[in-house]
């Protein structure tokens, strides 16, 4: 523990630190110069600060202001020592942070018991501060555990729509990645870039609930058949409904809302405009990009720069307009997120690493 004792008189500075190593285990670090003390303050953390109120280039109110204004030495004690008994300077000084008063002469056992005193109250706090910053690690710690079980959940829900789904791995990824691209464009916040990569995967887990006659079928749908499978959307927002979890609202929203189209001829709800979730618009541009650049049983992919055409000719139509720009304005990173993760490299199935057992 330190001692920070502020003086001008060198007789008072050699009786303060005598008196103050009688007290405990401490090394007062003394000044005749205010302003010196107030530069070592910047560096050093001291549990007790000793200061005399009458000193002619900086009086002990003064030094109490700027020391208080010090980050993190709003709540160090002060004893502020003067021959004055004035009140209007004794409530100034507590008025400035001062905690308590030593009359000189000093009195050698007054001195004693109000350093012991404040030095406990001292390392009382310090022990409070240190409770705390534990306290809020393990807050975020456990915080960090939940969030990674449900990343978990939102993954293997996601496998296990891919198992009754002829779309890829590979198609996820991409899907996913092009969410994120277009929501950095939009400038979000990279929270929600990071959740919305987690949650876009699960934006057709409605498809568990699906037909195999009608979700593994090679060539069209008759309009029966394709009633049925719109019906996709609202069964994954059934199955992810009613979550506390953020992430898992977010992908139950991405699940309802990535087939409204922006003029409002989407389904299951008809929505129009800027009364689509933001999420399930970005998914939605992504989605469709995707498709339209993949292989399926029933069509040969596209070119990239037709698809690419088709997305900018469904501008506030199909599509957001925001959402559009967003995507189209970073091309680039659209071809080099479909080369990083192509159709032909087989998908292995494995969960990331931190999912592996382990706390999550």
């Amino acid at each position: 523990m330190a001692i920070l004792i502020v003086d001008d008189n060198s007789t008072n500075l050699i009786l303060m630190t005598a008196l103050a190593r009688s007290v405990a285990e401490v090394e007062p670090v003394a000044f005749e110069n205010p302003f010196e003390a107030l530069a070592w303050s910047e560096s050093h953390d001291p549990d007790l600060v000793l200061v005399d109120y009458m000193m002619p280039e900086l009086d002990g109110h003064e030094f109490i202001r700027r020391f208080r204004a010090i980050p993190d030495r709003q709540d160090v004690p002060i004893v502020m020592i003067t021959t004055e008994n004035e009140r209007p300077i004794r409530q100034k000084a507590l008025e400035l942070g001062a905690t308590e008063f030593l009359a000189k002469p000093i009195d050698s056992v007054e001195f004693r018991i109000r350093v012991r005193n404040l030095l406990a109250l001292s390392q009382a706090r310090q022990q409070l501060s240190n409770r705390s910053q534990w306290l809020a690690e393990e807050v975020a710690r456990a915080t960090q555990v939940i969030r990674l079980r449900e990343q978990e959940l939102v993954l293997r829900l996601s496998r296990a729509a891919e198992y009754r789904d002829p779309e890829t791995g590979a198609h996820i990824n991409r899907m996913s990645s092009y969410a994120a691209l277009i929501a950095r464009g939009l400038g979000c916040e990279e929270e929600f870039v990071a959740n919305l990569k987690l949650a876009a995967p699960m934006h057709d887990i409605g498809k568990l609930g699906i037909p195999d006659y009608i979700l593994l079928k090679p060539g069209r749908l008759t309009p029966e058949e394709l009633h049925i499978m719109q019906g996709h959307a609202e069964i994954g927002a059934r199955i992810l409904s009613g979550s506390h979890s953020p992430l898992i609202q977010l992908a139950s929203r991405v699940a309802a809302g990535h087939h409204e189209k922006f003029d409002g001829t989407g389904y299951p709800l008809g929505l129009k405009g800027e009364a689509i979730p933001l999420e399930a618009r970005i998914v939605a541009v992504a989605d469709v990009f995707d498709a339209l650049t993949s292989e399926r049983p029933y069509k040969k992919p596209w070119p990239f720069d037709e698809a690419r055409r088709y997305i900018e000719d469904g501008r506030g139509k199909h599509f957001c307009p925001r959402c559009v720009d967003a995507f189209c304005s970073n091309w680039e990173g659209v071809l080099g997120i479909s080369r990083e993760f192509p159709d032909d490299v087989p998908d292995e199935g494995d969960l990331p690493a931190e999912f592996e057992g382990g706390e999550a």
